[in-house]
């Protein structure tokens, strides 16, 4: 009887325990898609005030796309050789494109021009990895596509107070005016270094910023990662020169 009774405990037990995962799940599952419509759009009003953002221009939820349409003027996808004028580029997932182009596939490169103050700016965005994960971020370039007029970054899990303050001022300010090439015209991009001579990056020609300190580790993955990002728009930046 007692061996009984422990069984039907047990069966009870599981079935309950079945129903309530069904049960949860299936509130988790119809919560997650009825709030799919609200979390995408807000990524899209992210990506906006985050490529607004490179360009010295602010912006808040409210009023993010009424100004990405302000300022943003054009849009365009490039494949290989082949480019098309397209008003969403700016949701092109990055990850997924790097990710495509490492398994041989014609990568997405989404570009953005913007005009600020009477001046055209080229936007590209970037990718790469961190101390502890992905980073990322913007790069607005000056009509004459060898200097950077803005930037910015962000990342997913870099160490507060070190790694984590590539998304302050003090660093991204130091990108302005920076060159990407040298004086002969060799692309360089820009280096984040512990050993830069000018902590107060006045000398814009020397392809470098000061490091943050004790963040090593991630400022050479923002060097990186502006180097190869920016590398892949050169081609046809060079038709734009002629």
């Amino acid at each position: 009887i007692m061996s009984t009774k422990r069984t039907d405990s047990n069966s009870y037990t599981i079935i309950f325990s079945i129903i309530l995962v069904l049960v949860v799940g299936s509130l988790l599952a119809f919560f997650a898609n009825a709030t799919k419509e609200m979390r995408d759009n807000n990524d899209k009003v992210k990506t906006q005030m985050d490529i607004l953002s490179s360009m010295g221009v602010d912006s808040d939820r409210s009023n993010a796309t009424e100004t990405f349409n302000q300022y943003i003027k054009q849009q365009f996808v490039i494949e290989g050789e082949k480019v098309t004028e397209d008003k969403e580029a700016y949701l092109i997932n990055i990850k997924k494109e790097l990710d495509n182009a490492k398994q041989g596939l014609v990568q997405k490169l989404p570009l953005f021009v913007g005009e600020k103050d009477g001046k055209k700016l080229y936007i590209v965005p970037v990718r790469g990895n961190g101390l502890w994960d992905a980073i990322w971020g913007y790069i607005a370039l000056n009509d004459d596509l060898k200097s950077i007029n803005g930037v910015f970054f962000d990342h997913k899990g870099e160490t507060p107070g070190l790694g984590a303050n590539i998304t302050e001022s003090f660093f991204k300010d130091d990108f302005k005016g920076e060159m990407l090439f040298d004086a002969s015209g060799n692309y360089k991009s820009v280096e984040i270094s512990k050993s830069n001579g000018d902590p107060n990056n006045e000398d814009k020609t020397d392809n470098q910023v000061d490091a943050i300190s004790g963040a090593t580790i991630t400022g050479t993955g923002v060097g990186a990662m502006l180097n190869s990002g920016i590398k892949l728009y050169l081609p046809y930046f060079e038709t734009l020169k002629k």
